[in-house]
């Protein structure tokens, strides 16, 4: 399937902000079942390359203005053929090995009730099964509402709250895949609008290691393994590693973040 993605994020600033900072995480990183035929970055206009690559694999590139600064505006414009691989990625080219992803950060780390959580999940019938039922348990717990959490929302936070967005979701479940033992990671990108009716967005969803298959995506806000409306961009141990934009500025005394995305589907 080829995708087309139009994303646009806008930064306002109350007052003019005498610098801003920002590292950006918007080019795809190479990955099985996903060809980038086309992609452009551009902030206020000129066009952005990704500069270098970080520890997870991910282009990223650091864009600084100097102020006067009242807004930037960020534009990503690419086309990708996908294919459904059922959320098997495999192996790829890997900078770290899978046992790295076991560790707990801040935004993920566990407690009591999500050790609970996921026991509830183990069974004698594979691993595949096990995350399976381990994610439609997550988005169980978790409500898909909006607004109600933020970016530095953690894992126990959404389980407590009982409500939260994709991000929430992705935290929870690498947070329990890692209480029973599996290698689990963050992942940034896009989900295509059309086929089930949801809009079209920038998304977040978590891959888990798994013996003989090696990593395999579980979208839990949506209750499905990524396929062919899914545009991978960059992964890491959490949202923090993955983030599209993330940033600073000085002088300024509040920021308002505008986003819009357009992903349109031909086969």
């Amino acid at each position: 399937m080829l995708l087309s993605i139009h994303h646009i994020t806008h930064y306002h600033y109350s007052e003019a902000a005498r610098r801003v900072t920002q590292a950006l995480r918007l080019w795809p990183a190479p990955c099985s079942g996903q060809r980038v035929a086309q992609w452009r970055v551009e902030i206020d206009g000129r066009r952005l390359q990704p500069t270098t690559t970080d520890g997870f694999g991910n282009p990223v590139a650091t864009h600084t203005a100097d102020g006067p600064v009242k807004d930037v505006r960020i534009v990503v414009h690419g086309h990708a053929e996908t294919e459904n691989r059922h959320g098997v990625l495999g192996e790829g080219i890997e900078l770290l090995p899978p046992a790295f992803f076991r560790c707990e950060t801040p935004l993920t780390r566990s407690n009591d009730a999500i050790r609970e959580l996921a026991a509830h999940a183990r069974s004698d019938d594979g691993d595949l099964a096990c995350l399976h039922r381990l994610s439609n348990i997550v988005r169980d717990r978790v409500d898909y509402v909006a607004n109600q959490t933020n970016v530095e929302t953690t894992a126990i936070e959404a389980l407590t709250q009982g409500v939260g967005v994709c991000q929430d979701h992705a935290h929870l479940l690498i947070a329990a895949a890692r209480a029973i033992g599996y290698p689990a990671r963050y992942v940034s990108g896009y989900l295509c609008a059309g086929m089930t009716g949801e809009e079209a967005a920038s998304h977040a969803w978590a891959e888990m290691h798994v013996a003989d298959l090696g990593w395999v995506g579980f979208d839990a806000a949506n209750r499905t393994c990524p396929d062919e409306r899914y545009v991978r961009i960059a992964s890491g141990r959490d949202y923090r590693d993955a983030a599209p934009v993330r940033g600073v500025f000085q002088g300024a005394v509040s920021e308002t973040l505008e986003v819009s995305v357009q992903v349109q589907a031909s086969q």
